[in-house]
């Protein structure tokens, strides 16, 4: 590749345990992090750490079949390198830089080596600032940082990558930013849907993927990571745009660093997690930040072992975010989509001093009326809603319409639900949720509430619903007073029998 700088230096194979290769050096020892290769530049290899005076422990990112000792390897005299620049842009690569989407490799890009360090202090933004997303119940209940870390709770089939794949949409229209998503060990096959998937939402012109599949080998899918954020540094850095990194799945670049620490030979901490896990991830994560020239905002699928929150991977994951997102199925059979569930959801933003008083205590109160009606359903199930004091009716009432105005048609679905996208401001979905709480949709129905934007939507569609049922009615009324037996039908009748 031409990234590399041809060096002198060779080495000799002297183990191989499946991906962890030893070497040995007469000259100069390469530095940690240094890129190696062997077999004619097919295997590539990085180093981790330093025996001796002549002897390095490394980590293949490429398969090691054919490797034997003995085998001649060189010193690149580098690091693994990643492309960045406008090239980039609607591509796909793999951790090596290579465009792995069948198209001619890119041309206006530089390489950079992806161990970079976080941005100082010094150049560290001190302002929070909100990150519009364009979707209500985020917005409203559980806003995003800009500059900051969400995390992304949910199982298959909730709508993950709907979701995911609306907020780039919304990215590129609202902010003018670049999306860049990063799969750390996905299925092939989910590659190449969520590309197809992106080129006809048109979203592709301004997001770059970069993968590191399933089937590859532990360091590269712990590599895969630092490729993506060097491509977000330079759109940040050097053309001071923002950029949505989009990571899917943060836990298995903890589970490809516990498998490379085991074949390593490092002891084990607590429940078999590499004892560096803290380091690591913190080293990945805090090169996510706002500053002077941009910003990068996250939104990382969190994977949870077993659903038990205490594990070291999901505690450590979780000191780095700044918003959590719970994907909810029983939402989802619902019909509810976004299917975000409000109570489980929660952010660090959703502070006065952040997002002002009035916009808190509208969110405090709407999780108020949420959370009433979920104690309320199991009295409603067993005695029905007329059991309730009229009290508890009209939160039932509150929630019902709340419930519905959270949900949203995306643009990223139009072609399937042949309903078109909307993309609603804060203060819309703010005063939406103040009169809906003030009882002014009480008389409306709650189906005028649902898949709409703006709340003023919702008299449109509740008069053009009242115009439909008025049609019908009066066509049932019609068709009640015409005579049982109508001539014309009975002579068209008897006219078909005599032709047979």
């Amino acid at each position: 590749m031409g990234t590399e700088i041809k060096s002198a230096n060779c080495g000799t194979v002297t183990a191989v345990r499946g991906s962890v290769v030893d070497i040995r050096f007469n000259g100069k020892l390469p530095p940690i992090y240094s890129l190696l290769r062997a077999k004619g530049g097919e295997i590539a290899i990085e180093v981790l750490t330093q025996l001796d005076a002549n002897r390095v422990r490394c980590i293949a990112l490429t398969p090691t079949q054919g490797m034997v000792r003995g085998m001649a390897v060189e010193d690149t005299g580098g690091t693994l390198m990643a492309p960045v620049g406008p090239g980039i842009l609607a591509r796909m690569f793999d951790v090596f830089g290579h465009a792995i989407d069948r198209l001619p490799p890119p041309a206006d890009i530089q390489w950079r080596t992806i161990h970079q360090d976080p941005p100082s202090l010094a150049r560290l933004s001190t302002e929070t600032q909100v990150f519009e997303t364009g979707i209500k119940i985020i917005d409203v209940l559980m806003p995003l940082e800009r500059g900051g870390n969400a995390g992304l709770l949910g199982g298959a089939g909730v709508g993950k990558t709907v979701l995911l794949t609306e907020m780039i949409h919304n990215m590129v229209g609202k902010h003018r930013g670049v999306s860049l998503f990063c799969g750390i060990g996905e299925r092939s096959r989910e590659g190449q849907e969520l590309y197809q998937e992106m080129q006809d939402a048109g979203v592709l012109s301004n997001m770059v993927m970069v993968f590191g599949q399933m089937n590859e080998p532990p360091g590269s899918r712990f590599r895969v990571g630092d490729v993506a954020l060097t491509m977000a540094e330079y759109f940040r850095d050097v053309e001071r745009r923002d950029v949505l990194l989009l990571v899917d799945n943060i836990f298995r670049f903890i589970q490809a660093g516990s498998e490379i620490s085991g074949m390593i030979g490092q002891m084990p901490s607590r429940l078999g997690y590499q004892p560096t896990m803290g380091t690591e991830l913190s080293r990945l994560e805090e090169r996510i930040a706002n500053t002077d020239t941009g910003a990068i905002t996250s939104i990382q699928a969190v994977y949870v072992p077993a659903d038990d929150f205490t594990d070291p991977a999901a505690v450590h994951v979780f000191s780095h975010l700044s918003a959590s997102i719970a994907l909810s199925r029983k939402r989802a059979s619902e019909g509810l989509y976004p299917a975000i569930d409000p109570l489980q959801s929660n952010s660090k933003m959703d502070a006065p001093g952040i997002v002002g008083d009035r916009h808190y205590c509208l969110a405090q109160d709407v999780r108020r009326t949420l959370a009433q009606y979920e104690e309320l359903k199991d009295i409603i199930a067993m005695l029905g809603l007329e059991q309730l004091s009229a009290e508890d009716r009209k939160i039932v009432a509150r929630a019902r319409r709340l419930e519905r105005f959270f949900s949203q048609p995306f643009f990223t679905t139009t072609r399937f639900t042949g309903m078109e996208g909307k993309l609603v401001s804060l203060e819309d979905a703010l005063d939406g949720c103040e009169r809906i709480l003030r009882d002014e949709f009480m008389d409306y129905p709650e189906s005028s509430l649902y898949m709409i934007g703006a709340v003023d939507e919702a008299k449109e569609k509740a008069n053009t619903e009242r115009t439909r049922l008025h049609l019908r009615s009066s066509t049932r009324r019609l068709n009640s007073h015409r005579p049982a037996s109508d001539p014309t039908s009975s002579g068209r009748y008897s006219a078909r029998r005599r032709s047979q």
